[in-house]
């Protein structure tokens, strides 16, 4: 796993940590749609969605601490409730599909995801309850098979018109709770692939890249506004999403 990584793999996963989670701290949203491309290319689609779960788990829970004011604990509680079934039905896909059929999805879906999100700036607005609980069972799935939540609860933020700042605070929490609930299913569920569970020295470098990416984000804060933080992330997450599908392509020829 990652024991078996170059100085230079090792250094761009880190990087990608880091940005990953300065981008969240600037805009909400940053670190499935950075790390996920990136982790799934240097260690395969499920030990790196696994890592990427892990990352989102403490990067939500950091960030959340400095926001903690502004979240809307009721519409988040909606919406992790709901990520449970999604997730163990991801759990599933990663335990039965082949390996370059995932890394191939994991592009899909980011550039799909990416897609939407840039695709319907303008949505009607919904006032049914069963928006958020729909959102949050889609986040669930797309979390734990991909790493991406972020992208169904953009779209579920502008339906439901969701508060910028609350919404982008929310989703702290949202990301914890579901990283967390990927990376217990899977162990449980045996979906950890060959190589099991990352290292032990891996959790005090994540939290301390998270932590120095939340440093440089607030550093910059009042010189990058959230849109270009969400501009850079989108890019960075496309180019990352195209480079998995090439991969799992070749994989497969």
């Amino acid at each position: 796993m990652l024991s078996d990584l170059s100085w230079g793999a090792l250094v761009l996963a880190a990087a990608a940590i880091l940005i990953g989670s300065a981008l969240q701290r600037l805009s909400g949203t940053g670190v499935g749609l950075v790390v996920t491309p990136v982790l799934s290319l240097l260690l395969g689609p499920v030990a790196g969605v696994l890592l990427t779960n892990a990352v989102t788990t403490v990067s939500g829970f950091t960030i959340m601490l400095s926001v903690r004011k502004r979240v809307d604990w009721r519409r988040a509680g909606i919406v992790v409730a709901a990520a449970l079934p999604g997730a163990v039905l991801g759990a599933l896909l990663v335990l039965w599909l082949e390996a370059s059929w995932l890394q191939i999805g994991i592009g899909v879906l980011v550039l799909i995801a990416l897609s939407l999100t840039v695709a319907t700036p303008e949505l009607p607005h919904v006032t049914n309850r069963a928006a958020l609980p729909v959102a949050g069972a889609v986040g669930g799935l797309l979390n734990t098979t991909a790493g991406v939540a972020a992208p169904a609860m953009v779209i579920v933020s502008r339906l439901t018109r969701w508060e910028q700042k609350a919404f982008a605070a929310s989703l702290q929490p949202i990301f914890m709770s579901m990283g967390l609930m990927s990376v217990v299913l899977k162990s449980l569920m045996g979906a950890t692939g060959d190589q099991g569970l990352p290292p032990w020295w891996v959790l005090p470098a994540v939290i301390a890249l998270v932590l120095g990416g939340v440093g440089v984000a607030a550093a910059l804060e009042s010189r990058v506004t959230p849109e270009r933080a969400r501009t850079l992330a989108l890019i960075l997450a496309g180019l990352g999403g195209a480079a998995a599908v090439v991969k799992g392509v070749l994989g497969l020829l």
